[in-house]
């Protein structure tokens, strides 16, 4: 057979090849996609400064060398990791045409290895790619962030990886970019949290804010209080014991990631009272106690604050949890304190009575929110705290953290204002809560969300710190927590990483789209934005297995059966049917 001729016949034959690699497409062909679609490589979320050039580097996935100035675990298992990720798959090779990149250099200016990542860690970075490759930070989780930076600048086409010359000076919007997850409602396995968690790496948020335990149920295994998991857990299998809560935060360690768990009070703590009734409020009903009334109380509910064993009890387990937990910041939660069971208590009205407090039920709340935060500053420890005990007058320290979750996506403003003004810290998740259904995907929606944007001074928005994203998890499990949280949560990643002025929702259809094809390459069930196609990997083929031997292209596309050696099985049927069209129309 002889060689391809460039004639017209068969020019395209070369466009049909580049096509086959994925893109979204529309939802009618009468509603093209608006925006400008991305180059292949393109970084999510958007470096601050990213100037690249188009000039090509190829890589040898055998020979490329990672090295750093540091001796540090997080920066050995982070090359291990991410050689895998970059190129762990069959079929790439080197394209023969191109200059060869030889390795990325890590410089990290302190010369110090983190212990844990805090709210004052440095994420700074530049990355510098010419005929070699420099990534230069200050701290250890700089690298963290520009690392994953260059995974994404790396693309393959048509198996030959490539990289364009690249320079990138990148620092993060906020300093806190959470990400939180109830696990109390449905247990969420260990496995599925990890995968999450790497998620959050591909997209450079900082936080998991873990809601371990509520009302349905105690998963949370505690060594001072064994029975709070023996009784208020669903069973013995699903628990988090103390070996799987430290493998959790060491897992997030090496990514960058703080864990800060939340055990809400005094609402929310049903599961508590299943081993040890007496923490809470007997409510009464027609002059009886324990008696329920449906949609008012329950026959038992919400910590009773008039008893020392509650403060006894709590000061005991917050020591715990305080020793388990690294991080400097414990998340105490105390939001929606239903009222309805102390109203209905004969104890609390007498012990308001002695109180001063008369009818005023958020005086009983302010007094039990200060002693508990009290017990925590004695902790020496700092806490953040959903937004009604501030909101009911209660007086928290100005470090603590408040985080605003009422007003869903339009009219969280007000109290975003309204806290903030008060010299408070805050984060915002009102417009980030992704366990509320929509059609289509809320995607825009967060990522049209920016924490800045209310009427306040200068000094107010200074003390907003970040966001995060929310998902509750009546109706979420390991089954479909991934594909409910990503991408969307993706949108608000870049909101709270990239410059104020990167807000082109339609351009970042395509851009979020390259991502989410991304993370479906690296394990991630990742929920289609719209139409389209992945290239030549969807979820359900078979995985391809690391590349371990030559990485030399098999063969020179001189004829047709070599050509068709070079390309994907999905890349063979677009050339068998173009050939038979194109053989057809030249006769």
């Amino acid at each position: 057979m002889e060689p391809f001729k460039c004639h017209s016949c068969l020019v395209p034959i070369f466009l049909v090849i580049v096509g086959c690699h994925g893109y979204i497409n529309y939802l009618a062909i009468r509603l093209p996609l608006q925006g400008e679609r991305p180059p292949p490589g393109s970084p999510w979320p958007q470096p601050k400064q990213w100037q690249q050039s188009p000039d090509l580097l190829t890589i040898d996935p055998i020979k490329f060398q990672f090295t750093s100035d540091t001796d540090c675990d997080i920066i050995t298992k982070a090359f291990e990791r991410y050689h895998s990720l970059i190129f762990g798959y069959k079929g790439l090779w080197v394209a023969e045409d191109k200059p060869t990149l030889p390795g990325l250099e890590v410089v990290i200016s302190s010369k110090t290895c983190g212990k844990y990542p805090s709210l004052s860690m440095d994420e700074s970075y530049s990355l510098v790619i010419n005929n070699t490759a420099t990534l230069t930070a200050t701290e250890v989780w700089g690298f963290l962030r520009g690392l994953e930076t260059f995974s994404q600048l790396v693309y393959d086409n048509q198996g030959e990886l490539l990289i364009n010359k690249t320079s990138i000076t990148d620092v993060p919007r906020f300093p806190y970019r959470g990400s939180h997850l109830d696990t109390a409602r449905h247990y969420i396995p260990i496995p599925v949290l990890k995968q999450n968690l790497d998620a959050m790496s591909y997209n450079k948020l900082n936080v998991f804010h873990w809601h371990i335990v509520d009302d349905q149920s105690f998963p949370f295994v505690s060594k001072t209080f064994p029975k709070l998991s023996e009784k208020g857990a669903y069973s013995k299998l699903h628990l988090y014991t103390p070996e799987a809560v430290a493998d959790i935060i060491e897992y997030a360690r090496l990514r960058g990631i703080r864990v800060i768990p939340e055990f809400d009070t005094p609402g929310h703590t049903a599961s508590w009272g299943i081993a040890y009734q007496e923490l809470l409020t007997t409510c009464w009903a027609n002059g009886k106690p324990g008696v329920a009334i449906y949609n008012k109380h329950a026959e038992h509910e919400i910590l009773d604050p008039t008893k020392n064993f509650t403060y006894e009890f709590l000061g005991q387990f917050f020591k715990e949890v305080s020793e388990v937990f690294p991080d400097e910041y414990l998340h105490m939660g105390m939001d929606e304190g239903y009222y309805y069971c102390w109203f209905s208590n004969p104890n609390i009205t007498e012990f308001m009575t002695e109180q001063g407090f008369g009818k005023d039920y958020f005086k009983l709340e302010q007094y039990y929110s200060e002693r508990v935060l009290g017990m925590i500053s004695d902790l020496d420890k700092k806490y953040i705290i959903w937004q009604d005990p501030v909101e009911n007058g209660a007086q928290v320290r100005n470090d603590s953290i408040v985080t605003i979750w009422k007003g869903g996506y339009s009219d969280w403003r007000r109290y975003m204002e309204s806290v903030s003004s008060k010299g408070y810290y805050t984060i915002l998740s009102s417009c980030w809560y992704l366990n509320y259904l929509t059609y289509p995907p809320a995607w825009r929606q967060f990522y049209s969300c920016d924490p800045l944007d209310f009427t306040g001074s200068q000094a107010a928005k200074d003390r907003v710190l970040g966001g995060q994203t929310c998902l509750w998890a009546e109706f979420v499990d390991g089954t479909n927590l991934l594909t409910r949280m990503w991408p969307s949560a993706s949108a608000a990643a870049e909101r709270l990483w990239s410059p104020a002025e990167v807000r082109d929702n339609d351009t970042a259809y395509f851009r979020l789209d390259q991502q989410r094809c991304r993370m479906l390459r690296r394990g991630i069930p990742t929920e289609p934005l719209l139409g389209g196609y992945c290239g030549d990997y969807e979820w359900g083929f078979e995985k391809d297995e690391p590349q371990l031997e030559s990485t030399e292209r098999p063969t020179t596309c001189i004829n047709t059966s070599t050509c068709l050696l070079s390309i994907s099985h999905y890349q063979l049927l677009c050339v068998v049917l173009v050939l038979s069209y194109l053989l057809n129309s030249c006769k």
